[in-house]
């Protein structure tokens, strides 16, 4: 008998009490391992995340946390071999092993670069500008973003072991979030390769990360309103997870990711000799045999203009015959079985299915040449190209998970869009068109149906990803059928783990509370100047209040000779008169900008390094000859950097006239040494 698979529960591998269920080789048949969770503790387990791995990981920075991502990436990089032996066992050739295996690495790499670039070196994100509340300014608002209490449950599906995992561990640990991980059992050996290789690593915080090998049992019921479960899998499963006690009556937070009946759509544009046709076809086989079809945003819908059917039909099938299917060990391979014996007879129903409505025109559902293997052992299925008669209902209501595709022919582009809509919700379409009208039309017509469109041409085709390819920094989800949930996305899916809540108080409180400057809060005003200050001595709210300058005319004329911004407010007296928003020649923006820098800037060397620009540039009001001009300037954040001995202050610049109002209002950003020279 092979491996009982081990939960990781309580900071220890926990082995069930019983001999478990098997788990079949997807391509020969034979037992790689057994699966049962009989005996865990649940609620313990739950306890643990939540009193153990939570505060753990939210003592840690979104830095701090960013950096442990990117060593995880890296320890993960250095065992792809051995995840790739481990990948074939569920038939996934090569290529498949890399879009799981790379691509659940490649999104922890991107998540950590972006906490690091885009996410603050502190435990609070700030949501938007302050909110003044009151007249005089002594209340105000701001919205922030802080971690919930709770744990991320994911519950995941078969056909992508790592990424799946991967996917949501990554934003939900940057969001400060202990996980529990529950792979679908038929996959679950891979998983836990790879949990074993995590937790081994000892980079992640004891409580961070728990595997849950075997059935869920009564999981959910220990879940709380501080908890979340993302769910990847059918809509008959995510229905039943709606109406858990848990989502209904105690605000557990559900995002689901369901069946999609994706599309690809051949703009009407597009002839048998243009690039596009081949950039279709190449497509819709792709998405037909990576993972033998069995992937989420895979095209199940091929909507083409009635001229075109029989040229794609034709294309398409070409591409498949050279498609060799068999065992993914087997040099030459290009698509192994499907994950089970199960899978395979549920592809085959549907497909009966769609049979009332459609027609074979490639390949044949109950038999298939199969290389490297015993055809009856494996989960073998040949990829299948099915033909819609008009008027068809059943593609657009079954989704055959596998290597199936079925062609709908089209009149006009408000039948290709109506055709897309009754899908009713994808994760992911395409449309193939080189023509700027029709990817406007058919791009607004599919946005509202689709949580990702690829808008595809001969301009795009030498950088795309592709049709079915979730992106770290692109929203993964889909209304509607597709489950209405939201995952990745780059900052927006670490935001998505966190609460937002508006803080309202004084200036002084806000600025403590968040760590960043509050316009209206205290300035500190001492003898030295700020920029004479390492990172490691200066403070938020470290002010100078510059000298004045008066802006002359010849100021004025110099800068427009100097950088030949002649722009007729700085240059011709009776045209500058009469603009009713000047009334009269004024000093250009960037100069009064660039005299700003002049009454701020300490010129000797010292800490700050350098200017790396600014943000939030408003010119308020014009400053004309003979105006007097001043400026405040603010530290308004401190963000240090953990791999470098600098870090980047983010300062408050208000540029005011002799009557003491702005007439320009930004954010200097600077680059300052931790310590001084």
């Amino acid at each position: 008998m092979s491996a009982l698979l081990e939960s990781y529960a309580s900071g220890q591998w926990f082995q069930a009490s019983d001999g478990g269920r098997p788990l079949l080789d997807a391509a020969t048949g034979a037992e790689v391992a057994r699966i049962s969770a009989t005996g865990l503790d649940l609620a313990a387990m739950v306890g643990h995340a939540r009193d153990v791995g939570g505060p753990a990981v939210r003592r840690l920075t979104f830095h701090e946390r960013a950096a442990i991502l990117k060593a995880l990436a890296k320890h993960l990089s250095g065992v792809k071999d051995e995840l790739y032996a481990v990948s074939a066992c569920t038939g996934a050739t090569l290529r498949d092993s890399q879009v799981d295996i790379d691509g659940g690495i490649g999104t922890l790499f991107s998540y950590a670069s972006r906490g690091t670039r885009e996410l603050p070196n502190d435990t609070v994100v700030l949501d938007g500008d302050t909110e003044r509340l009151g007249r005089s300014g002594v209340f105000a608002g701001q919205h922030v973003y802080t971690s919930r209490l709770g744990v991320a449950v994911q519950i995941n599906a078969f056909n992508f072991p790592v990424w799946g995992m991967l996917e949501k561990l990554a934003p939900a640990f940057l969001a400060g979030l202990p996980s529990i991980v529950k792979p679908a059992s038929q996959t679950a050996y891979l998983t836990e390769r790879a949990v074993r290789h995590i937790i081994g690593s000892g980079l992640l915080p004891e409580g961070a990360l728990q595997l849950l090998c075997g059935g869920p049992g009564g999981l959910l019921d220990e879940l709380g309103p501080q908890d979340s479960v993302a769910f990847t899998g059918s809509a008959a499963t995510a229905t039943a997870l709606r109406q858990h006690p848990a989502v209904l009556h105690r605000g557990v937070r559900l995002g689901v990711e369901a069946d999609s009946l994706n599309c690809s759509v051949l703009g009407p544009d597009v002839g048998r000799d243009d690039p596009e046709f081949d950039l279709f076809v190449k497509g819709v086989v792709t998405e037909m045999t990576v993972k033998a079809g069995q992937k989420c945003t895979a095209i199940r819908r091929v909507i083409v203009p009635d001229a075109m059917a029989d040229a794609v039909i034709e294309a398409i099938g070409a591409r498949l015959a050279a498609i060799t299917v068999g065992d993914p060990r087997e040099e030459g391979v290009r698509m192994g079985p499907l994950a089970s014996l199960g899978q395979r007879e549920e592809v085959r129903k549907a497909v009966q299915a769609l049979r009332a409505s459609a027609d074979v025109v490639f390949g044949a559902p109950d038999t298939v040449e199969v290389a490297g293997a015993d055809a009856g052992s494996g989960a073998f299925l040949g990829p299948l190209l099915l033909r819609a008669r008009p008027g068809a209902a059943e593609p657009h209501d079954i989704e055959p998970f596998g290597p199936v595709g079925t062609v709908l022919a089209y009149g006009s582009l408000e039948e290709a869009v109506a055709l897309a809509a009754r899908g009713q919700g994808s994760l992911a379409g395409s449309l193939v068109t080189h023509d700027p009208d029709v990817a406007r039309r058919v791009t607004l017509g599919l946005a509202p149906w689709h949580g990702r469109l690829l808008v595809l041409d001969r301009v795009a085709a030498p950088e795309s990803t592709g049709h079915g390819s979730p992106l770290p920094v692109l929203v993964h989800g889909g209304p509607g059928r597709a489950g209405g949930g939201e995952e990745l996305g780059g900052v927006r899916g670490v935001l998505h783990h966190m609460q937002r809540t508006a803080i309202q108080g004084s200036p002084d409180m806000l600025t403590a509370i968040t760590g960043r400057w509050t316009t209206g809060s205290a300035r500190t005003v001492d003898d030295v100047h700020p920029f004479r200050k390492s990172l490691a001595d200066l403070r938020v709210g470290d002010t100078i209040r510059s000298a004045k300058r008066t802006v002359t005319l010849a100021d004025i004329e110099h800068f427009a000779d100097f950088t030949g911004d002649t722009f007729y407010a700085h240059t011709d007296p009776q045209a500058a008169a009469a603009n009713p928003l000047f009334g009269g020649i004024v000093a250009h923006g960037y100069l009064v900008v660039s005299l700003a820098a002049g009454l701020f800037v300490d010129p000797a060397p010292g800490p700050v390094l350098a200017n790396f620009g600014v943000d939030r540039l408003r010119f308020l009001a014009p400053v004309k000859a003979g105006d007097t001009i001043e400026v405040t300037l603010t530290v308004k954040q401190i963000t240090p950097r953990r791999s470098a001995d600098y870090g980047e202050v983010r300062w408050d610049a208000v540029v005011a006239n002799a009557e003491g109002e702005p007439v320009a209002t930004y954010d200097v950003l600077t680059l300052v040494a931790k310590t001084a020279a």
